[in-house]
């Protein structure tokens, strides 16, 4: 019930804060592309739950049991292992989203989240039911590398999702306001250079929650070539709402890039 609450509550602020002061126009009506993306992170959830139906927590309790991961080996202070893990386990996502777009077959599935031609909380939600299940199972092996406690796993999981949510909201956050908040966390204006429609961009700016990978390996953009309000989000294919609809999203990666 609280993993609900943690999603629902901050989908509807961000939901609301869209409607109210939105960084740019849409071009394509929200029921059209939020029906689909919705599909999709219902199909996944069921999936991934039926597959882990512990979830992540499950992964960390098992390997205390047995004793497995950094932590359960090497003596830390509990404060200290749990910020370490996290710094770990979000450069583990980071690196894992690069590869994403590296990897000819990873890419196909990740693409459904880029063919997006919009760019709004329900971004956050466009994930293939593929890669969800892959994230999976690449972030239960690192929680076994970890060996964090169960109650961190849960928690990690959770801030990720709040910052996705959060760096794919669109929203028009003061531009003074900006600068500052991207040094601890990403923003939307610093995640939606990642969406652009020109790949040099799009291989930019990876991060999901801390920025400071991209800076660290050079993958940094701090603004777009096209101002913000005005750049294509998206790919050159998949523009149109019948591209938006649950079963083209479904069979979407079977097309080569």
């Amino acid at each position: 019930m609280e993993r609900i609450i943690l999603f629902i509550l901050p989908l509807i602020f961000l939901v609301i804060g869209e409607l109210t002061f939105p960084r740019r126009q849409l071009s394509l009506p929200r029921r059209v592309r939020w029906l689909g993306a919705g599909l999709l992170l219902v199909i996944g959830s069921v999936l991934t739950r039926l597959l882990v139906p512990a979830g992540l927590m499950g992964v960390a309790l098992y390997a205390h049991a047995h004793q497995i991961g950094l932590f359960n080996l090497v003596a830390f202070p509990t404060t200290g292992a749990v910020l370490l893990g996290f710094i770990l386990f979000d450069f583990a996502v980071w690196a894992q989203h690069v590869a994403m777009h590296k990897v000819d077959v990873l890419w196909r599935f990740h693409r459904v989240h880029h063919s997006d031609p919009d760019f709004d909380v329900f971004t956050a939600l466009r994930f293939h039911p593929g890669e969800l299940i892959l994230s999976l199972a690449w972030k239960a092996l690192i929680i076994l590398a970890l060996g964090v406690p169960a109650w961190a796993a849960l928690w990690y999981a959770a801030i990720l999702n709040l910052s996705a949510m959060f760096n794919h909201a669109n929203l028009n956050l003061p531009l003074w306001l900006d600068p500052y908040l991207r040094k601890l966390l990403v923003t939307p204006d610093m995640h939606r250079i990642h969406h652009s429609a020109d790949h040099r961009e799009a291989n930019r700016n990876f991060g999901f929650c801390l920025p400071w990978w991209d800076h660290l390996f050079d993958l940094y953009q701090d603004q777009p070539q096209t101002d913000h309000t005005e750049m294509q989000i998206g790919q050159s294919e998949w523009r149109s709402s019948e591209d938006q609809s649950l079963w083209s999203l479904l069979v979407q990666p079977r097309y080569r890039p």
